[in-house]
């Protein structure tokens, strides 16, 4: 589910993220399709993913927190479990219904997913990739060196331009 989180907060990034690209993530992580998502539904869960973008900026786990128990407090109901009707085993939600708007759902069960990696972990969920250029989230993966980028690619990208710097300003002119 965090994974998910992470694949939707990047997918819904930018001024119009796609709708068919975002149905594809969701398909990716287990949702069952099909998965017709309206203008309206992208827009909410853009905007869902704006707020759920905070807690991966948090540099500490008592940030990451405090972002998450005010997301929990203004935009999720009651912890309940459901099945949706026999359709999946029993999992737990924190919307309101089955039948939550997409950005409703994805706030409450990323918040959901969240909250029990800080709990486990007691260190943030993940962070935002150090890249400028980039900027996608990412999950941070258990004990070892601290990530900092989202991908061997962004890292890659960084270290050879770092390199590059190097070389230009040790070069005589």
């Amino acid at each position: 589910m965090a994974r998910r989180t992470a694949a939707l907060v990047n997918a819904l990034t930018g001024d119009r993220p796609d709708p068919g690209r975002v149905a594809e993530v969701l398909l990716a992580h287990g949702e069952t399709g099909p998965v017709d998502l309206t203008p309206r539904d992208v827009s909410e869960m853009r905007e869902a993913a704006g707020r759920l973008r905070e807690v991966f900026a948090a540099e500490h786990a008592g940030e990451a927190a405090v972002v998450l128990n005010r997301l929990l407090g203004e935009h999720t109901g009651p912890l309940r479990l459901t099945s949706h009707g026999g359709a999946t085993p029993w999992h737990p939600h924190l919307d309101r219904d089955d039948d939550a708007p997409w950005g409703e759902w994805l706030l409450a069960s990323s918040c959901l997913a969240l909250t029990v990696l800080v709990w486990d972990r007691q260190l943030p969920p993940g962070r935002i990739c150090a890249s400028a250029a980039c900027r996608n989230v990412f999950i941070t993966q258990g004990p070892g060196p601290e990530r900092r980028y989202c991908s061997r690619r962004c890292a890659t990208r960084e270290r050879v331009a770092a390199h590059r710097r190097a070389r230009s300003t040790a070069s005589p002119g």
